[in-house]
């Protein structure tokens, strides 16, 4: 897991990327244009495209928004479930991507991160069958946090 977040950051550079840090599965990164900051990740059982991410937009004044790209395309009739510890949160979705439905939600996404080892995110694909995205979450709360201190100075 580290590996592809160093060759993400390494790669970024030079493209308005700047690497904030690499925390065990996790990275942080600041983006001049447009002006974000976050927290990445991508899934330990799962694949593709797929990732997890807690952005900061400063000057729309957003903390904390969580964006998480399936690495299905789902079924339009199926939730999305985001499962953290005893915690389950339904997402609003799209056909490849999910999001908190509101910033209160997010926040609450965000505590339980800080305090579980692992989460998934859970729905049916086009064409039938469930599938889960696992993530781990050791070092998110550091990327998260460097992050949020990222965007702090804008």
């Amino acid at each position: 897991m580290i590996a592809p977040l160093l060759a993400i950051a390494l790669a970024a550079q030079g493209q308005g990327r700047e690497a904030l840090g690499v925390f065990d599965g996790w990275g942080a990164f600041r983006d001049a244009a447009p002006a974000r900051c976050y927290a990445i990740t991508q899934p330990v059982r799962g694949g593709g495209d797929a990732f997890f991410s807690i952005a900061n937009w400063p000057r729309a004044g957003t903390r904390g928004q969580m964006h998480v790209r399936l690495s299905r395309a789902r079924d339009p009739r199926a939730k999305v479930t985001l499962a953290i510890g005893e915690r389950r949160f339904e997402l609003i979705a799209g056909p490849s991507d999910a999001w908190a439905p509101d910033a209160r939600t997010d926040r609450a996404i965000v505590a339980a991160i800080r305090s579980s080892r692992s989460m998934s995110v859970e729905s049916v694909a086009r064409g039938g069958g469930a599938f889960a995205d696992v993530y781990a979450l050791k070092g998110a709360a550091t990327a998260i946090d460097a992050a949020a201190m990222g965007c702090a100075r804008r």
